[in-house]
């Protein structure tokens, strides 16, 4: 990326995620709902603690602009509602990720993780909590969509974060600790495990925006080519970085005996991959010109980025 388009994008990512945060402080409030009984404080404060925490809301950031990108004049207050339930999906698993029957980690994006900071059985309450809601939010009439539009974001939402997504991928990555997994399960693994949300969001978005199927299916595959370069961003920075850069604990694969890409093939190598996912993402984003720029600086970013 040149300086301008850095500056450009880190302005927007800044702004996206206000707007997200902003709406996710307000649906994280002690008030029930209909059909609520109550909202008891301690499990509110932990939700609060594991969703307010600074994020960059990548996530979110790709299911909005994506949503512009092929909707420029529709209101965006749907795409908001769908990015902060998949914020909400986002960090019931980081909170589930941390606790010691997991990943064992103390901190998050340099916090204490939410059983650090409250205790184990209220940090799984959070987790579900967080779940949960995404649904909700995406099911409540305040989703300002058609209803095909609503369930099609639910099932495939339920599709990505569950036993064949995200949540398969951890038992693939729990499962593999302290084997030598081939290149192909690693790949597996954590396009389950890290990719599918990331798709999700790109996906998700041509769906908010009620694109074609040819226009979703390429923001999907645009999905998939980010989620697998950020993964290995990730590996990367657990070789490379120190706790104070990462805002994580670093070096947690490899003491977990877990195997990854970055420690299978190499720095070198893996910087080689990560050029050439970000030249498949743009390449993917050439139909759009100029009107892509910021989701083209983004596939840069998460090849680039530091923490």
């Amino acid at each position: 990326m040149t300086k301008d388009s850095e500056s450009g994008f880190g302005e927007a990512l800044g702004r996206r995620a206000q707007q997200v945060e902003t709406l996710l402080r307000q649906l994280l409030h002690n008030r029930p709902l209909s059909g609520e009984i109550d909202r008891p404080e301690r499990l509110m404060a932990a939700m609060r603690h594991g969703v307010l925490n600074g994020g960059k809301r990548l996530r979110p950031f790709l299911l909005i602009e994506t949503a512009a990108l092929l909707a420029p004049k529709q209101d965006e207050s749907a795409a908001l509602r769908a990015a902060a339930a998949l914020e909400c999906v986002h960090c019931y698993s980081l909170i589930h990720d941390d606790l010691p029957a997991m990943d064992n980690d103390d901190l998050r994006r340099g916090q204490p993780t939410v059983h650090r900071a409250f205790d184990e059985a209220t940090a799984i309450l959070a987790g579900d909590a967080l779940l949960t809601l995404a649904f909700a939010i995406l099911a409540d009439d305040e989703m300002d969509l058609p209803a095909e539009r609503r369930t099609a974001l639910i099932l495939e939402l339920a599709r990505a974060s569950g036993v064949g997504g995200m949540v398969g991928g951890q038992m693939l990555d729990l499962a593999g600790e302290g084997t030598l997994p081939g290149e192909s399960e690693i790949i597996r693994t954590q396009a389950m495990k890290t990719g599918a949300l990331i798709r999700f969001a790109c996906e998700a978005g041509a769906i908010t925006a009620g694109a074609g199927q040819e226009e979703r299916e390429r923001m999907a595959e645009f999905g998939s080519a980010i989620g697998l370069a950020f993964q290995l961003a990730d590996d990367l920075l657990d070789l490379t970085a120190d706790a104070a850069t990462l805002g994580k604990s670093p070096g947690k694969d490899a003491a977990a005996g877990k195997a990854t890409l970055a420690a299978l093939h190499g720095e070198e190598w893996t910087r080689r991959q990560l050029g050439g996912l970000i030249e498949q993402a743009h390449a993917l984003l050439e139909p759009f010109g100029d009107r892509a720029g910021l989701l083209r600086a983004a596939a840069s970013f998460v090849a680039t980025r530091d923490n």
